[in-house]
């Protein structure tokens, strides 16, 4: 794959290190990209993106059609020049949201039928029409409309669901090839596939051959997990599809965010992540750091002159102490939101980058062992059951 360079690979481990080419860049995974849902990472500038060392970003295919609609980021020629935003930019297709919509929707083999949330207007996602309204936002990776269950799943309406993806990943290749055909090069968006299966191994099996075999998109994603599963239910899905997919593909795992689950996920084999837990969580004045998770609100931090994080290269660590913080949050400021989603999302990209360190100089698992060593000193391990 042209797009697509595997650097090196971990000698005892699937965590590797690679470089993935867009239009808008080159991405260098392991990667953690922040959240733009509709269109802006919540609190958070471009300046501030910049400055925390974002390689890309995600958006959100069934929001941005939403709101501000297809029309108004045609007007701009895209998202990247409505959101001021140069780097690569991902879309989800919007089926983990229409998923969500259980009461507004409804799912037939054509597509999905559903009422929106602003205003109760109805709508109709095909896997075709995806394709288009995702070149319509100019994003850089595009992904295949799918369908989510909940959890827990039953066998069968995971077995349901996933016959429904299958199609529809077909239906989307077919459609992306045919109006993208006429683009060459550099400039050519990408396409990544996304696998279901609940937390059944066979069905995560199918899925991925299928996806490989059948549909050859330009990249996978793994979808479905990081939903209330247990650590071995997600850890046991993850690793029969990194273990089947080829390897000269990026592997983009859907909505993980705790760093602990990320070094995890990088050693079975997955290069890229995306969630809003940094965000949401500094909305909450919940601070991730190298010794742990902890709350700004609380008493023993009202006095601390220290950073957040001393092992943090971040622009909050280097310019407020966690007693200002916890004043900004007890006083509701809104800066308090500003620098401390700075801080969080720094902290998952730093995670990456010593990652890839790890797995350049052989250390991966000792790194690991390092990180968990300082992050659950104050506090024990989640249990993985």
């Amino acid at each position: 794959m042209k797009h697509f360079e595997v650097v090196k690979t971990d000698s005892t481990t699937r965590a590797r290190i690679c470089r993935l080419k867009t239009a808008h860049g080159v991405v260098h995974t392991p990667v953690f990209m922040p959240v733009a849902t509709q269109g802006t990472v919540k609190a958070v500038s471009q300046e501030d993106l910049k400055g925390i060392g974002t390689e890309c970003i995600l958006a959100n295919t069934y929001h941005l059609y939403l709101r501000p609609g297809l029309d108004v980021l045609e007007k701009f020629a895209g998202l990247h020049n409505f959101m001021g935003h140069q780097g690569p930019i991902l879309t989800d297709s919007g089926g983990y949201q229409v998923y969500s919509l259980s009461d507004l929707r409804k799912i037939t083999d054509n597509g999905v039928h559903f009422t929106s949330h602003i205003d109760g207007s109805p709508h109709l996602f095909t896997p075709e029409r995806v394709i288009d309204y995702q070149a319509r936002i100019g994003s850089d990776i595009r992904t295949c409309l799918d369908v989510c269950v909940e959890n827990p799943a039953t066998r069968d309406a995971a077995a349901e669901a996933l016959k429904r993806t299958k199609a529809w990943a077909e239906r989307s290749q077919r459609h992306f090839k045919a109006t993208t055909a006429h683009i060459d090069g550099a400039a050519k968006p990408l396409l990544f596939g996304i696998i279901q299966g609940a937390t059944f191994p066979d069905l995560r099996k199918e899925a991925a051959l299928h996806m490989a075999e059948t549909v050859n998109p330009d990249g996978f994603a793994v979808g479905g997990l990081s939903v209330g599963e247990t650590k071995n239910q997600m850890h046991a899905s993850l690793a029969v599809v990194t273990e089947t997919l080829p390897k000269d593909r990026p592997v983009y795992f859907m909505g993980l965010g705790s760093p602990e689950d990320i070094w995890e996920a990088v050693e079975f084999g997955a290069d890229m992540f995306d969630c809003v837990l940094p965000t949401r969580n500094a909305r909450n004045g919940q601070a991730l750091t190298s010794q742990g998770r902890f709350y700004v609100k609380n008493a023993p931090y009202k006095k601390d002159e220290s950073a957040l994080d001393p092992d943090c290269d971040c622009y909050t660590c280097k310019n407020y102490s966690r007693a200002y913080l916890s004043h900004l949050f007890k006083a509701k400021e809104l800066l308090m939101n500003q620098l401390l989603s700075i801080h969080n999302l720094r902290f998952l990209i730093n995670q990456t980058r010593i990652m890839r360190e790890a797995i350049k100089n052989g250390d991966f698992l000792a790194k690991k062992k390092a990180f968990h060593d300082s992050y659950f000193r104050n506090s024990p391990r989640p249990n993985r059951d």
